[in-house]
């Protein structure tokens, strides 16, 4: 196991693991024990009571940020010659049809999130093996597929995220930076968590938030208490 620096170690020393933090104290704490040079990304971590293997336990959704995630999302707009201008008018860093379907085929995948029209979705088909492994196929369900591009585009911009439990029950997101203000950071986690007491399934019984954790990038990780959440 490699040993921990200085810093991890005095950071590690102002958070009290037999303690569940607030949603409040936790950003608090999670701004005070980060030392990175840079700055750092804030991650949520929530276990669900759910059976991601079975279909009518998935939990899956967006949610937009109200304070987005701090970070420069790269957008590109797979779309038809008439809805260029609009996309490009919304932010759209990337923008056109064929020879960026070509260029992913050559192996690109700069982006963070692709944007495209129903139209178009027959000729991404042949590119799910490159695009899916990395979480770049677009889909209805988290509004990537859409006829109204100029609006996906500008959601997205603004903080707009999807989020999927994984295998283990467990959904992870970035929800800011250390930079942004305690509240902030409070407000973003406040809004995700929300959302996912909303899609709890029908079929899921017994406790379904069982934990919470919050996180930056080189800091130990924070409980947060479900119940006052």
């Amino acid at each position: 196991m490699a040993k921990l620096t200085k810093k991890q170690k005095e950071a590690a020393s102002k958070i009290d693991k037999n303690r569940m933090y607030s949603l409040k104290d936790a950003a608090a704490l999670l701004k005070d024990v980060a030392s990175a040079k840079f700055d750092e990304s804030v991650d949520i971590a929530v276990r669900l009571g759910v059976d991601p293997r079975k279909a009518n336990q998935m939990v899956r959704g967006v949610v937009t940020l109200p304070h987005g995630t701090g970070k420069d999302v790269k957008v590109l707009a797979l779309v038809t010659p008439d809805k260029e201008a609009e996309a490009i008018a919304a932010g759209a860093d990337y923008v056109g049809l064929d020879e960026y379907l070509q260029k992913i085929k050559d192996g690109w995948t700069d982006v963070d999130v692709i944007i495209t029209m129903p139209s178009v979705m027959g000729k991404l088909g042949p590119l799910g093996r490159i695009l899916g492994p990395r979480g770049l196929m677009p889909n209805p369900k988290t509004g990537t597929v859409t006829m109204d591009v100029a609006k996906a585009v500008a959601e997205v911009k603004a903080g707009k995220i999807d989020f999927k439990v994984d295998k283990t029950g467990i959904v992870h997101a970035g929800i800011g930076k250390v930079s942004f203000g305690a509240e902030q950071i409070v407000d973003n986690a406040h809004e995700i968590i929300q959302t996912l007491i909303k899609l709890k399934p029908t079929a899921a019984k017994g406790v379904y938030i069982k934990s919470i954790y919050l996180t930056s990038t080189m800091s130990p990780a924070i409980a947060l208490d479900p119940k006052a959440v």
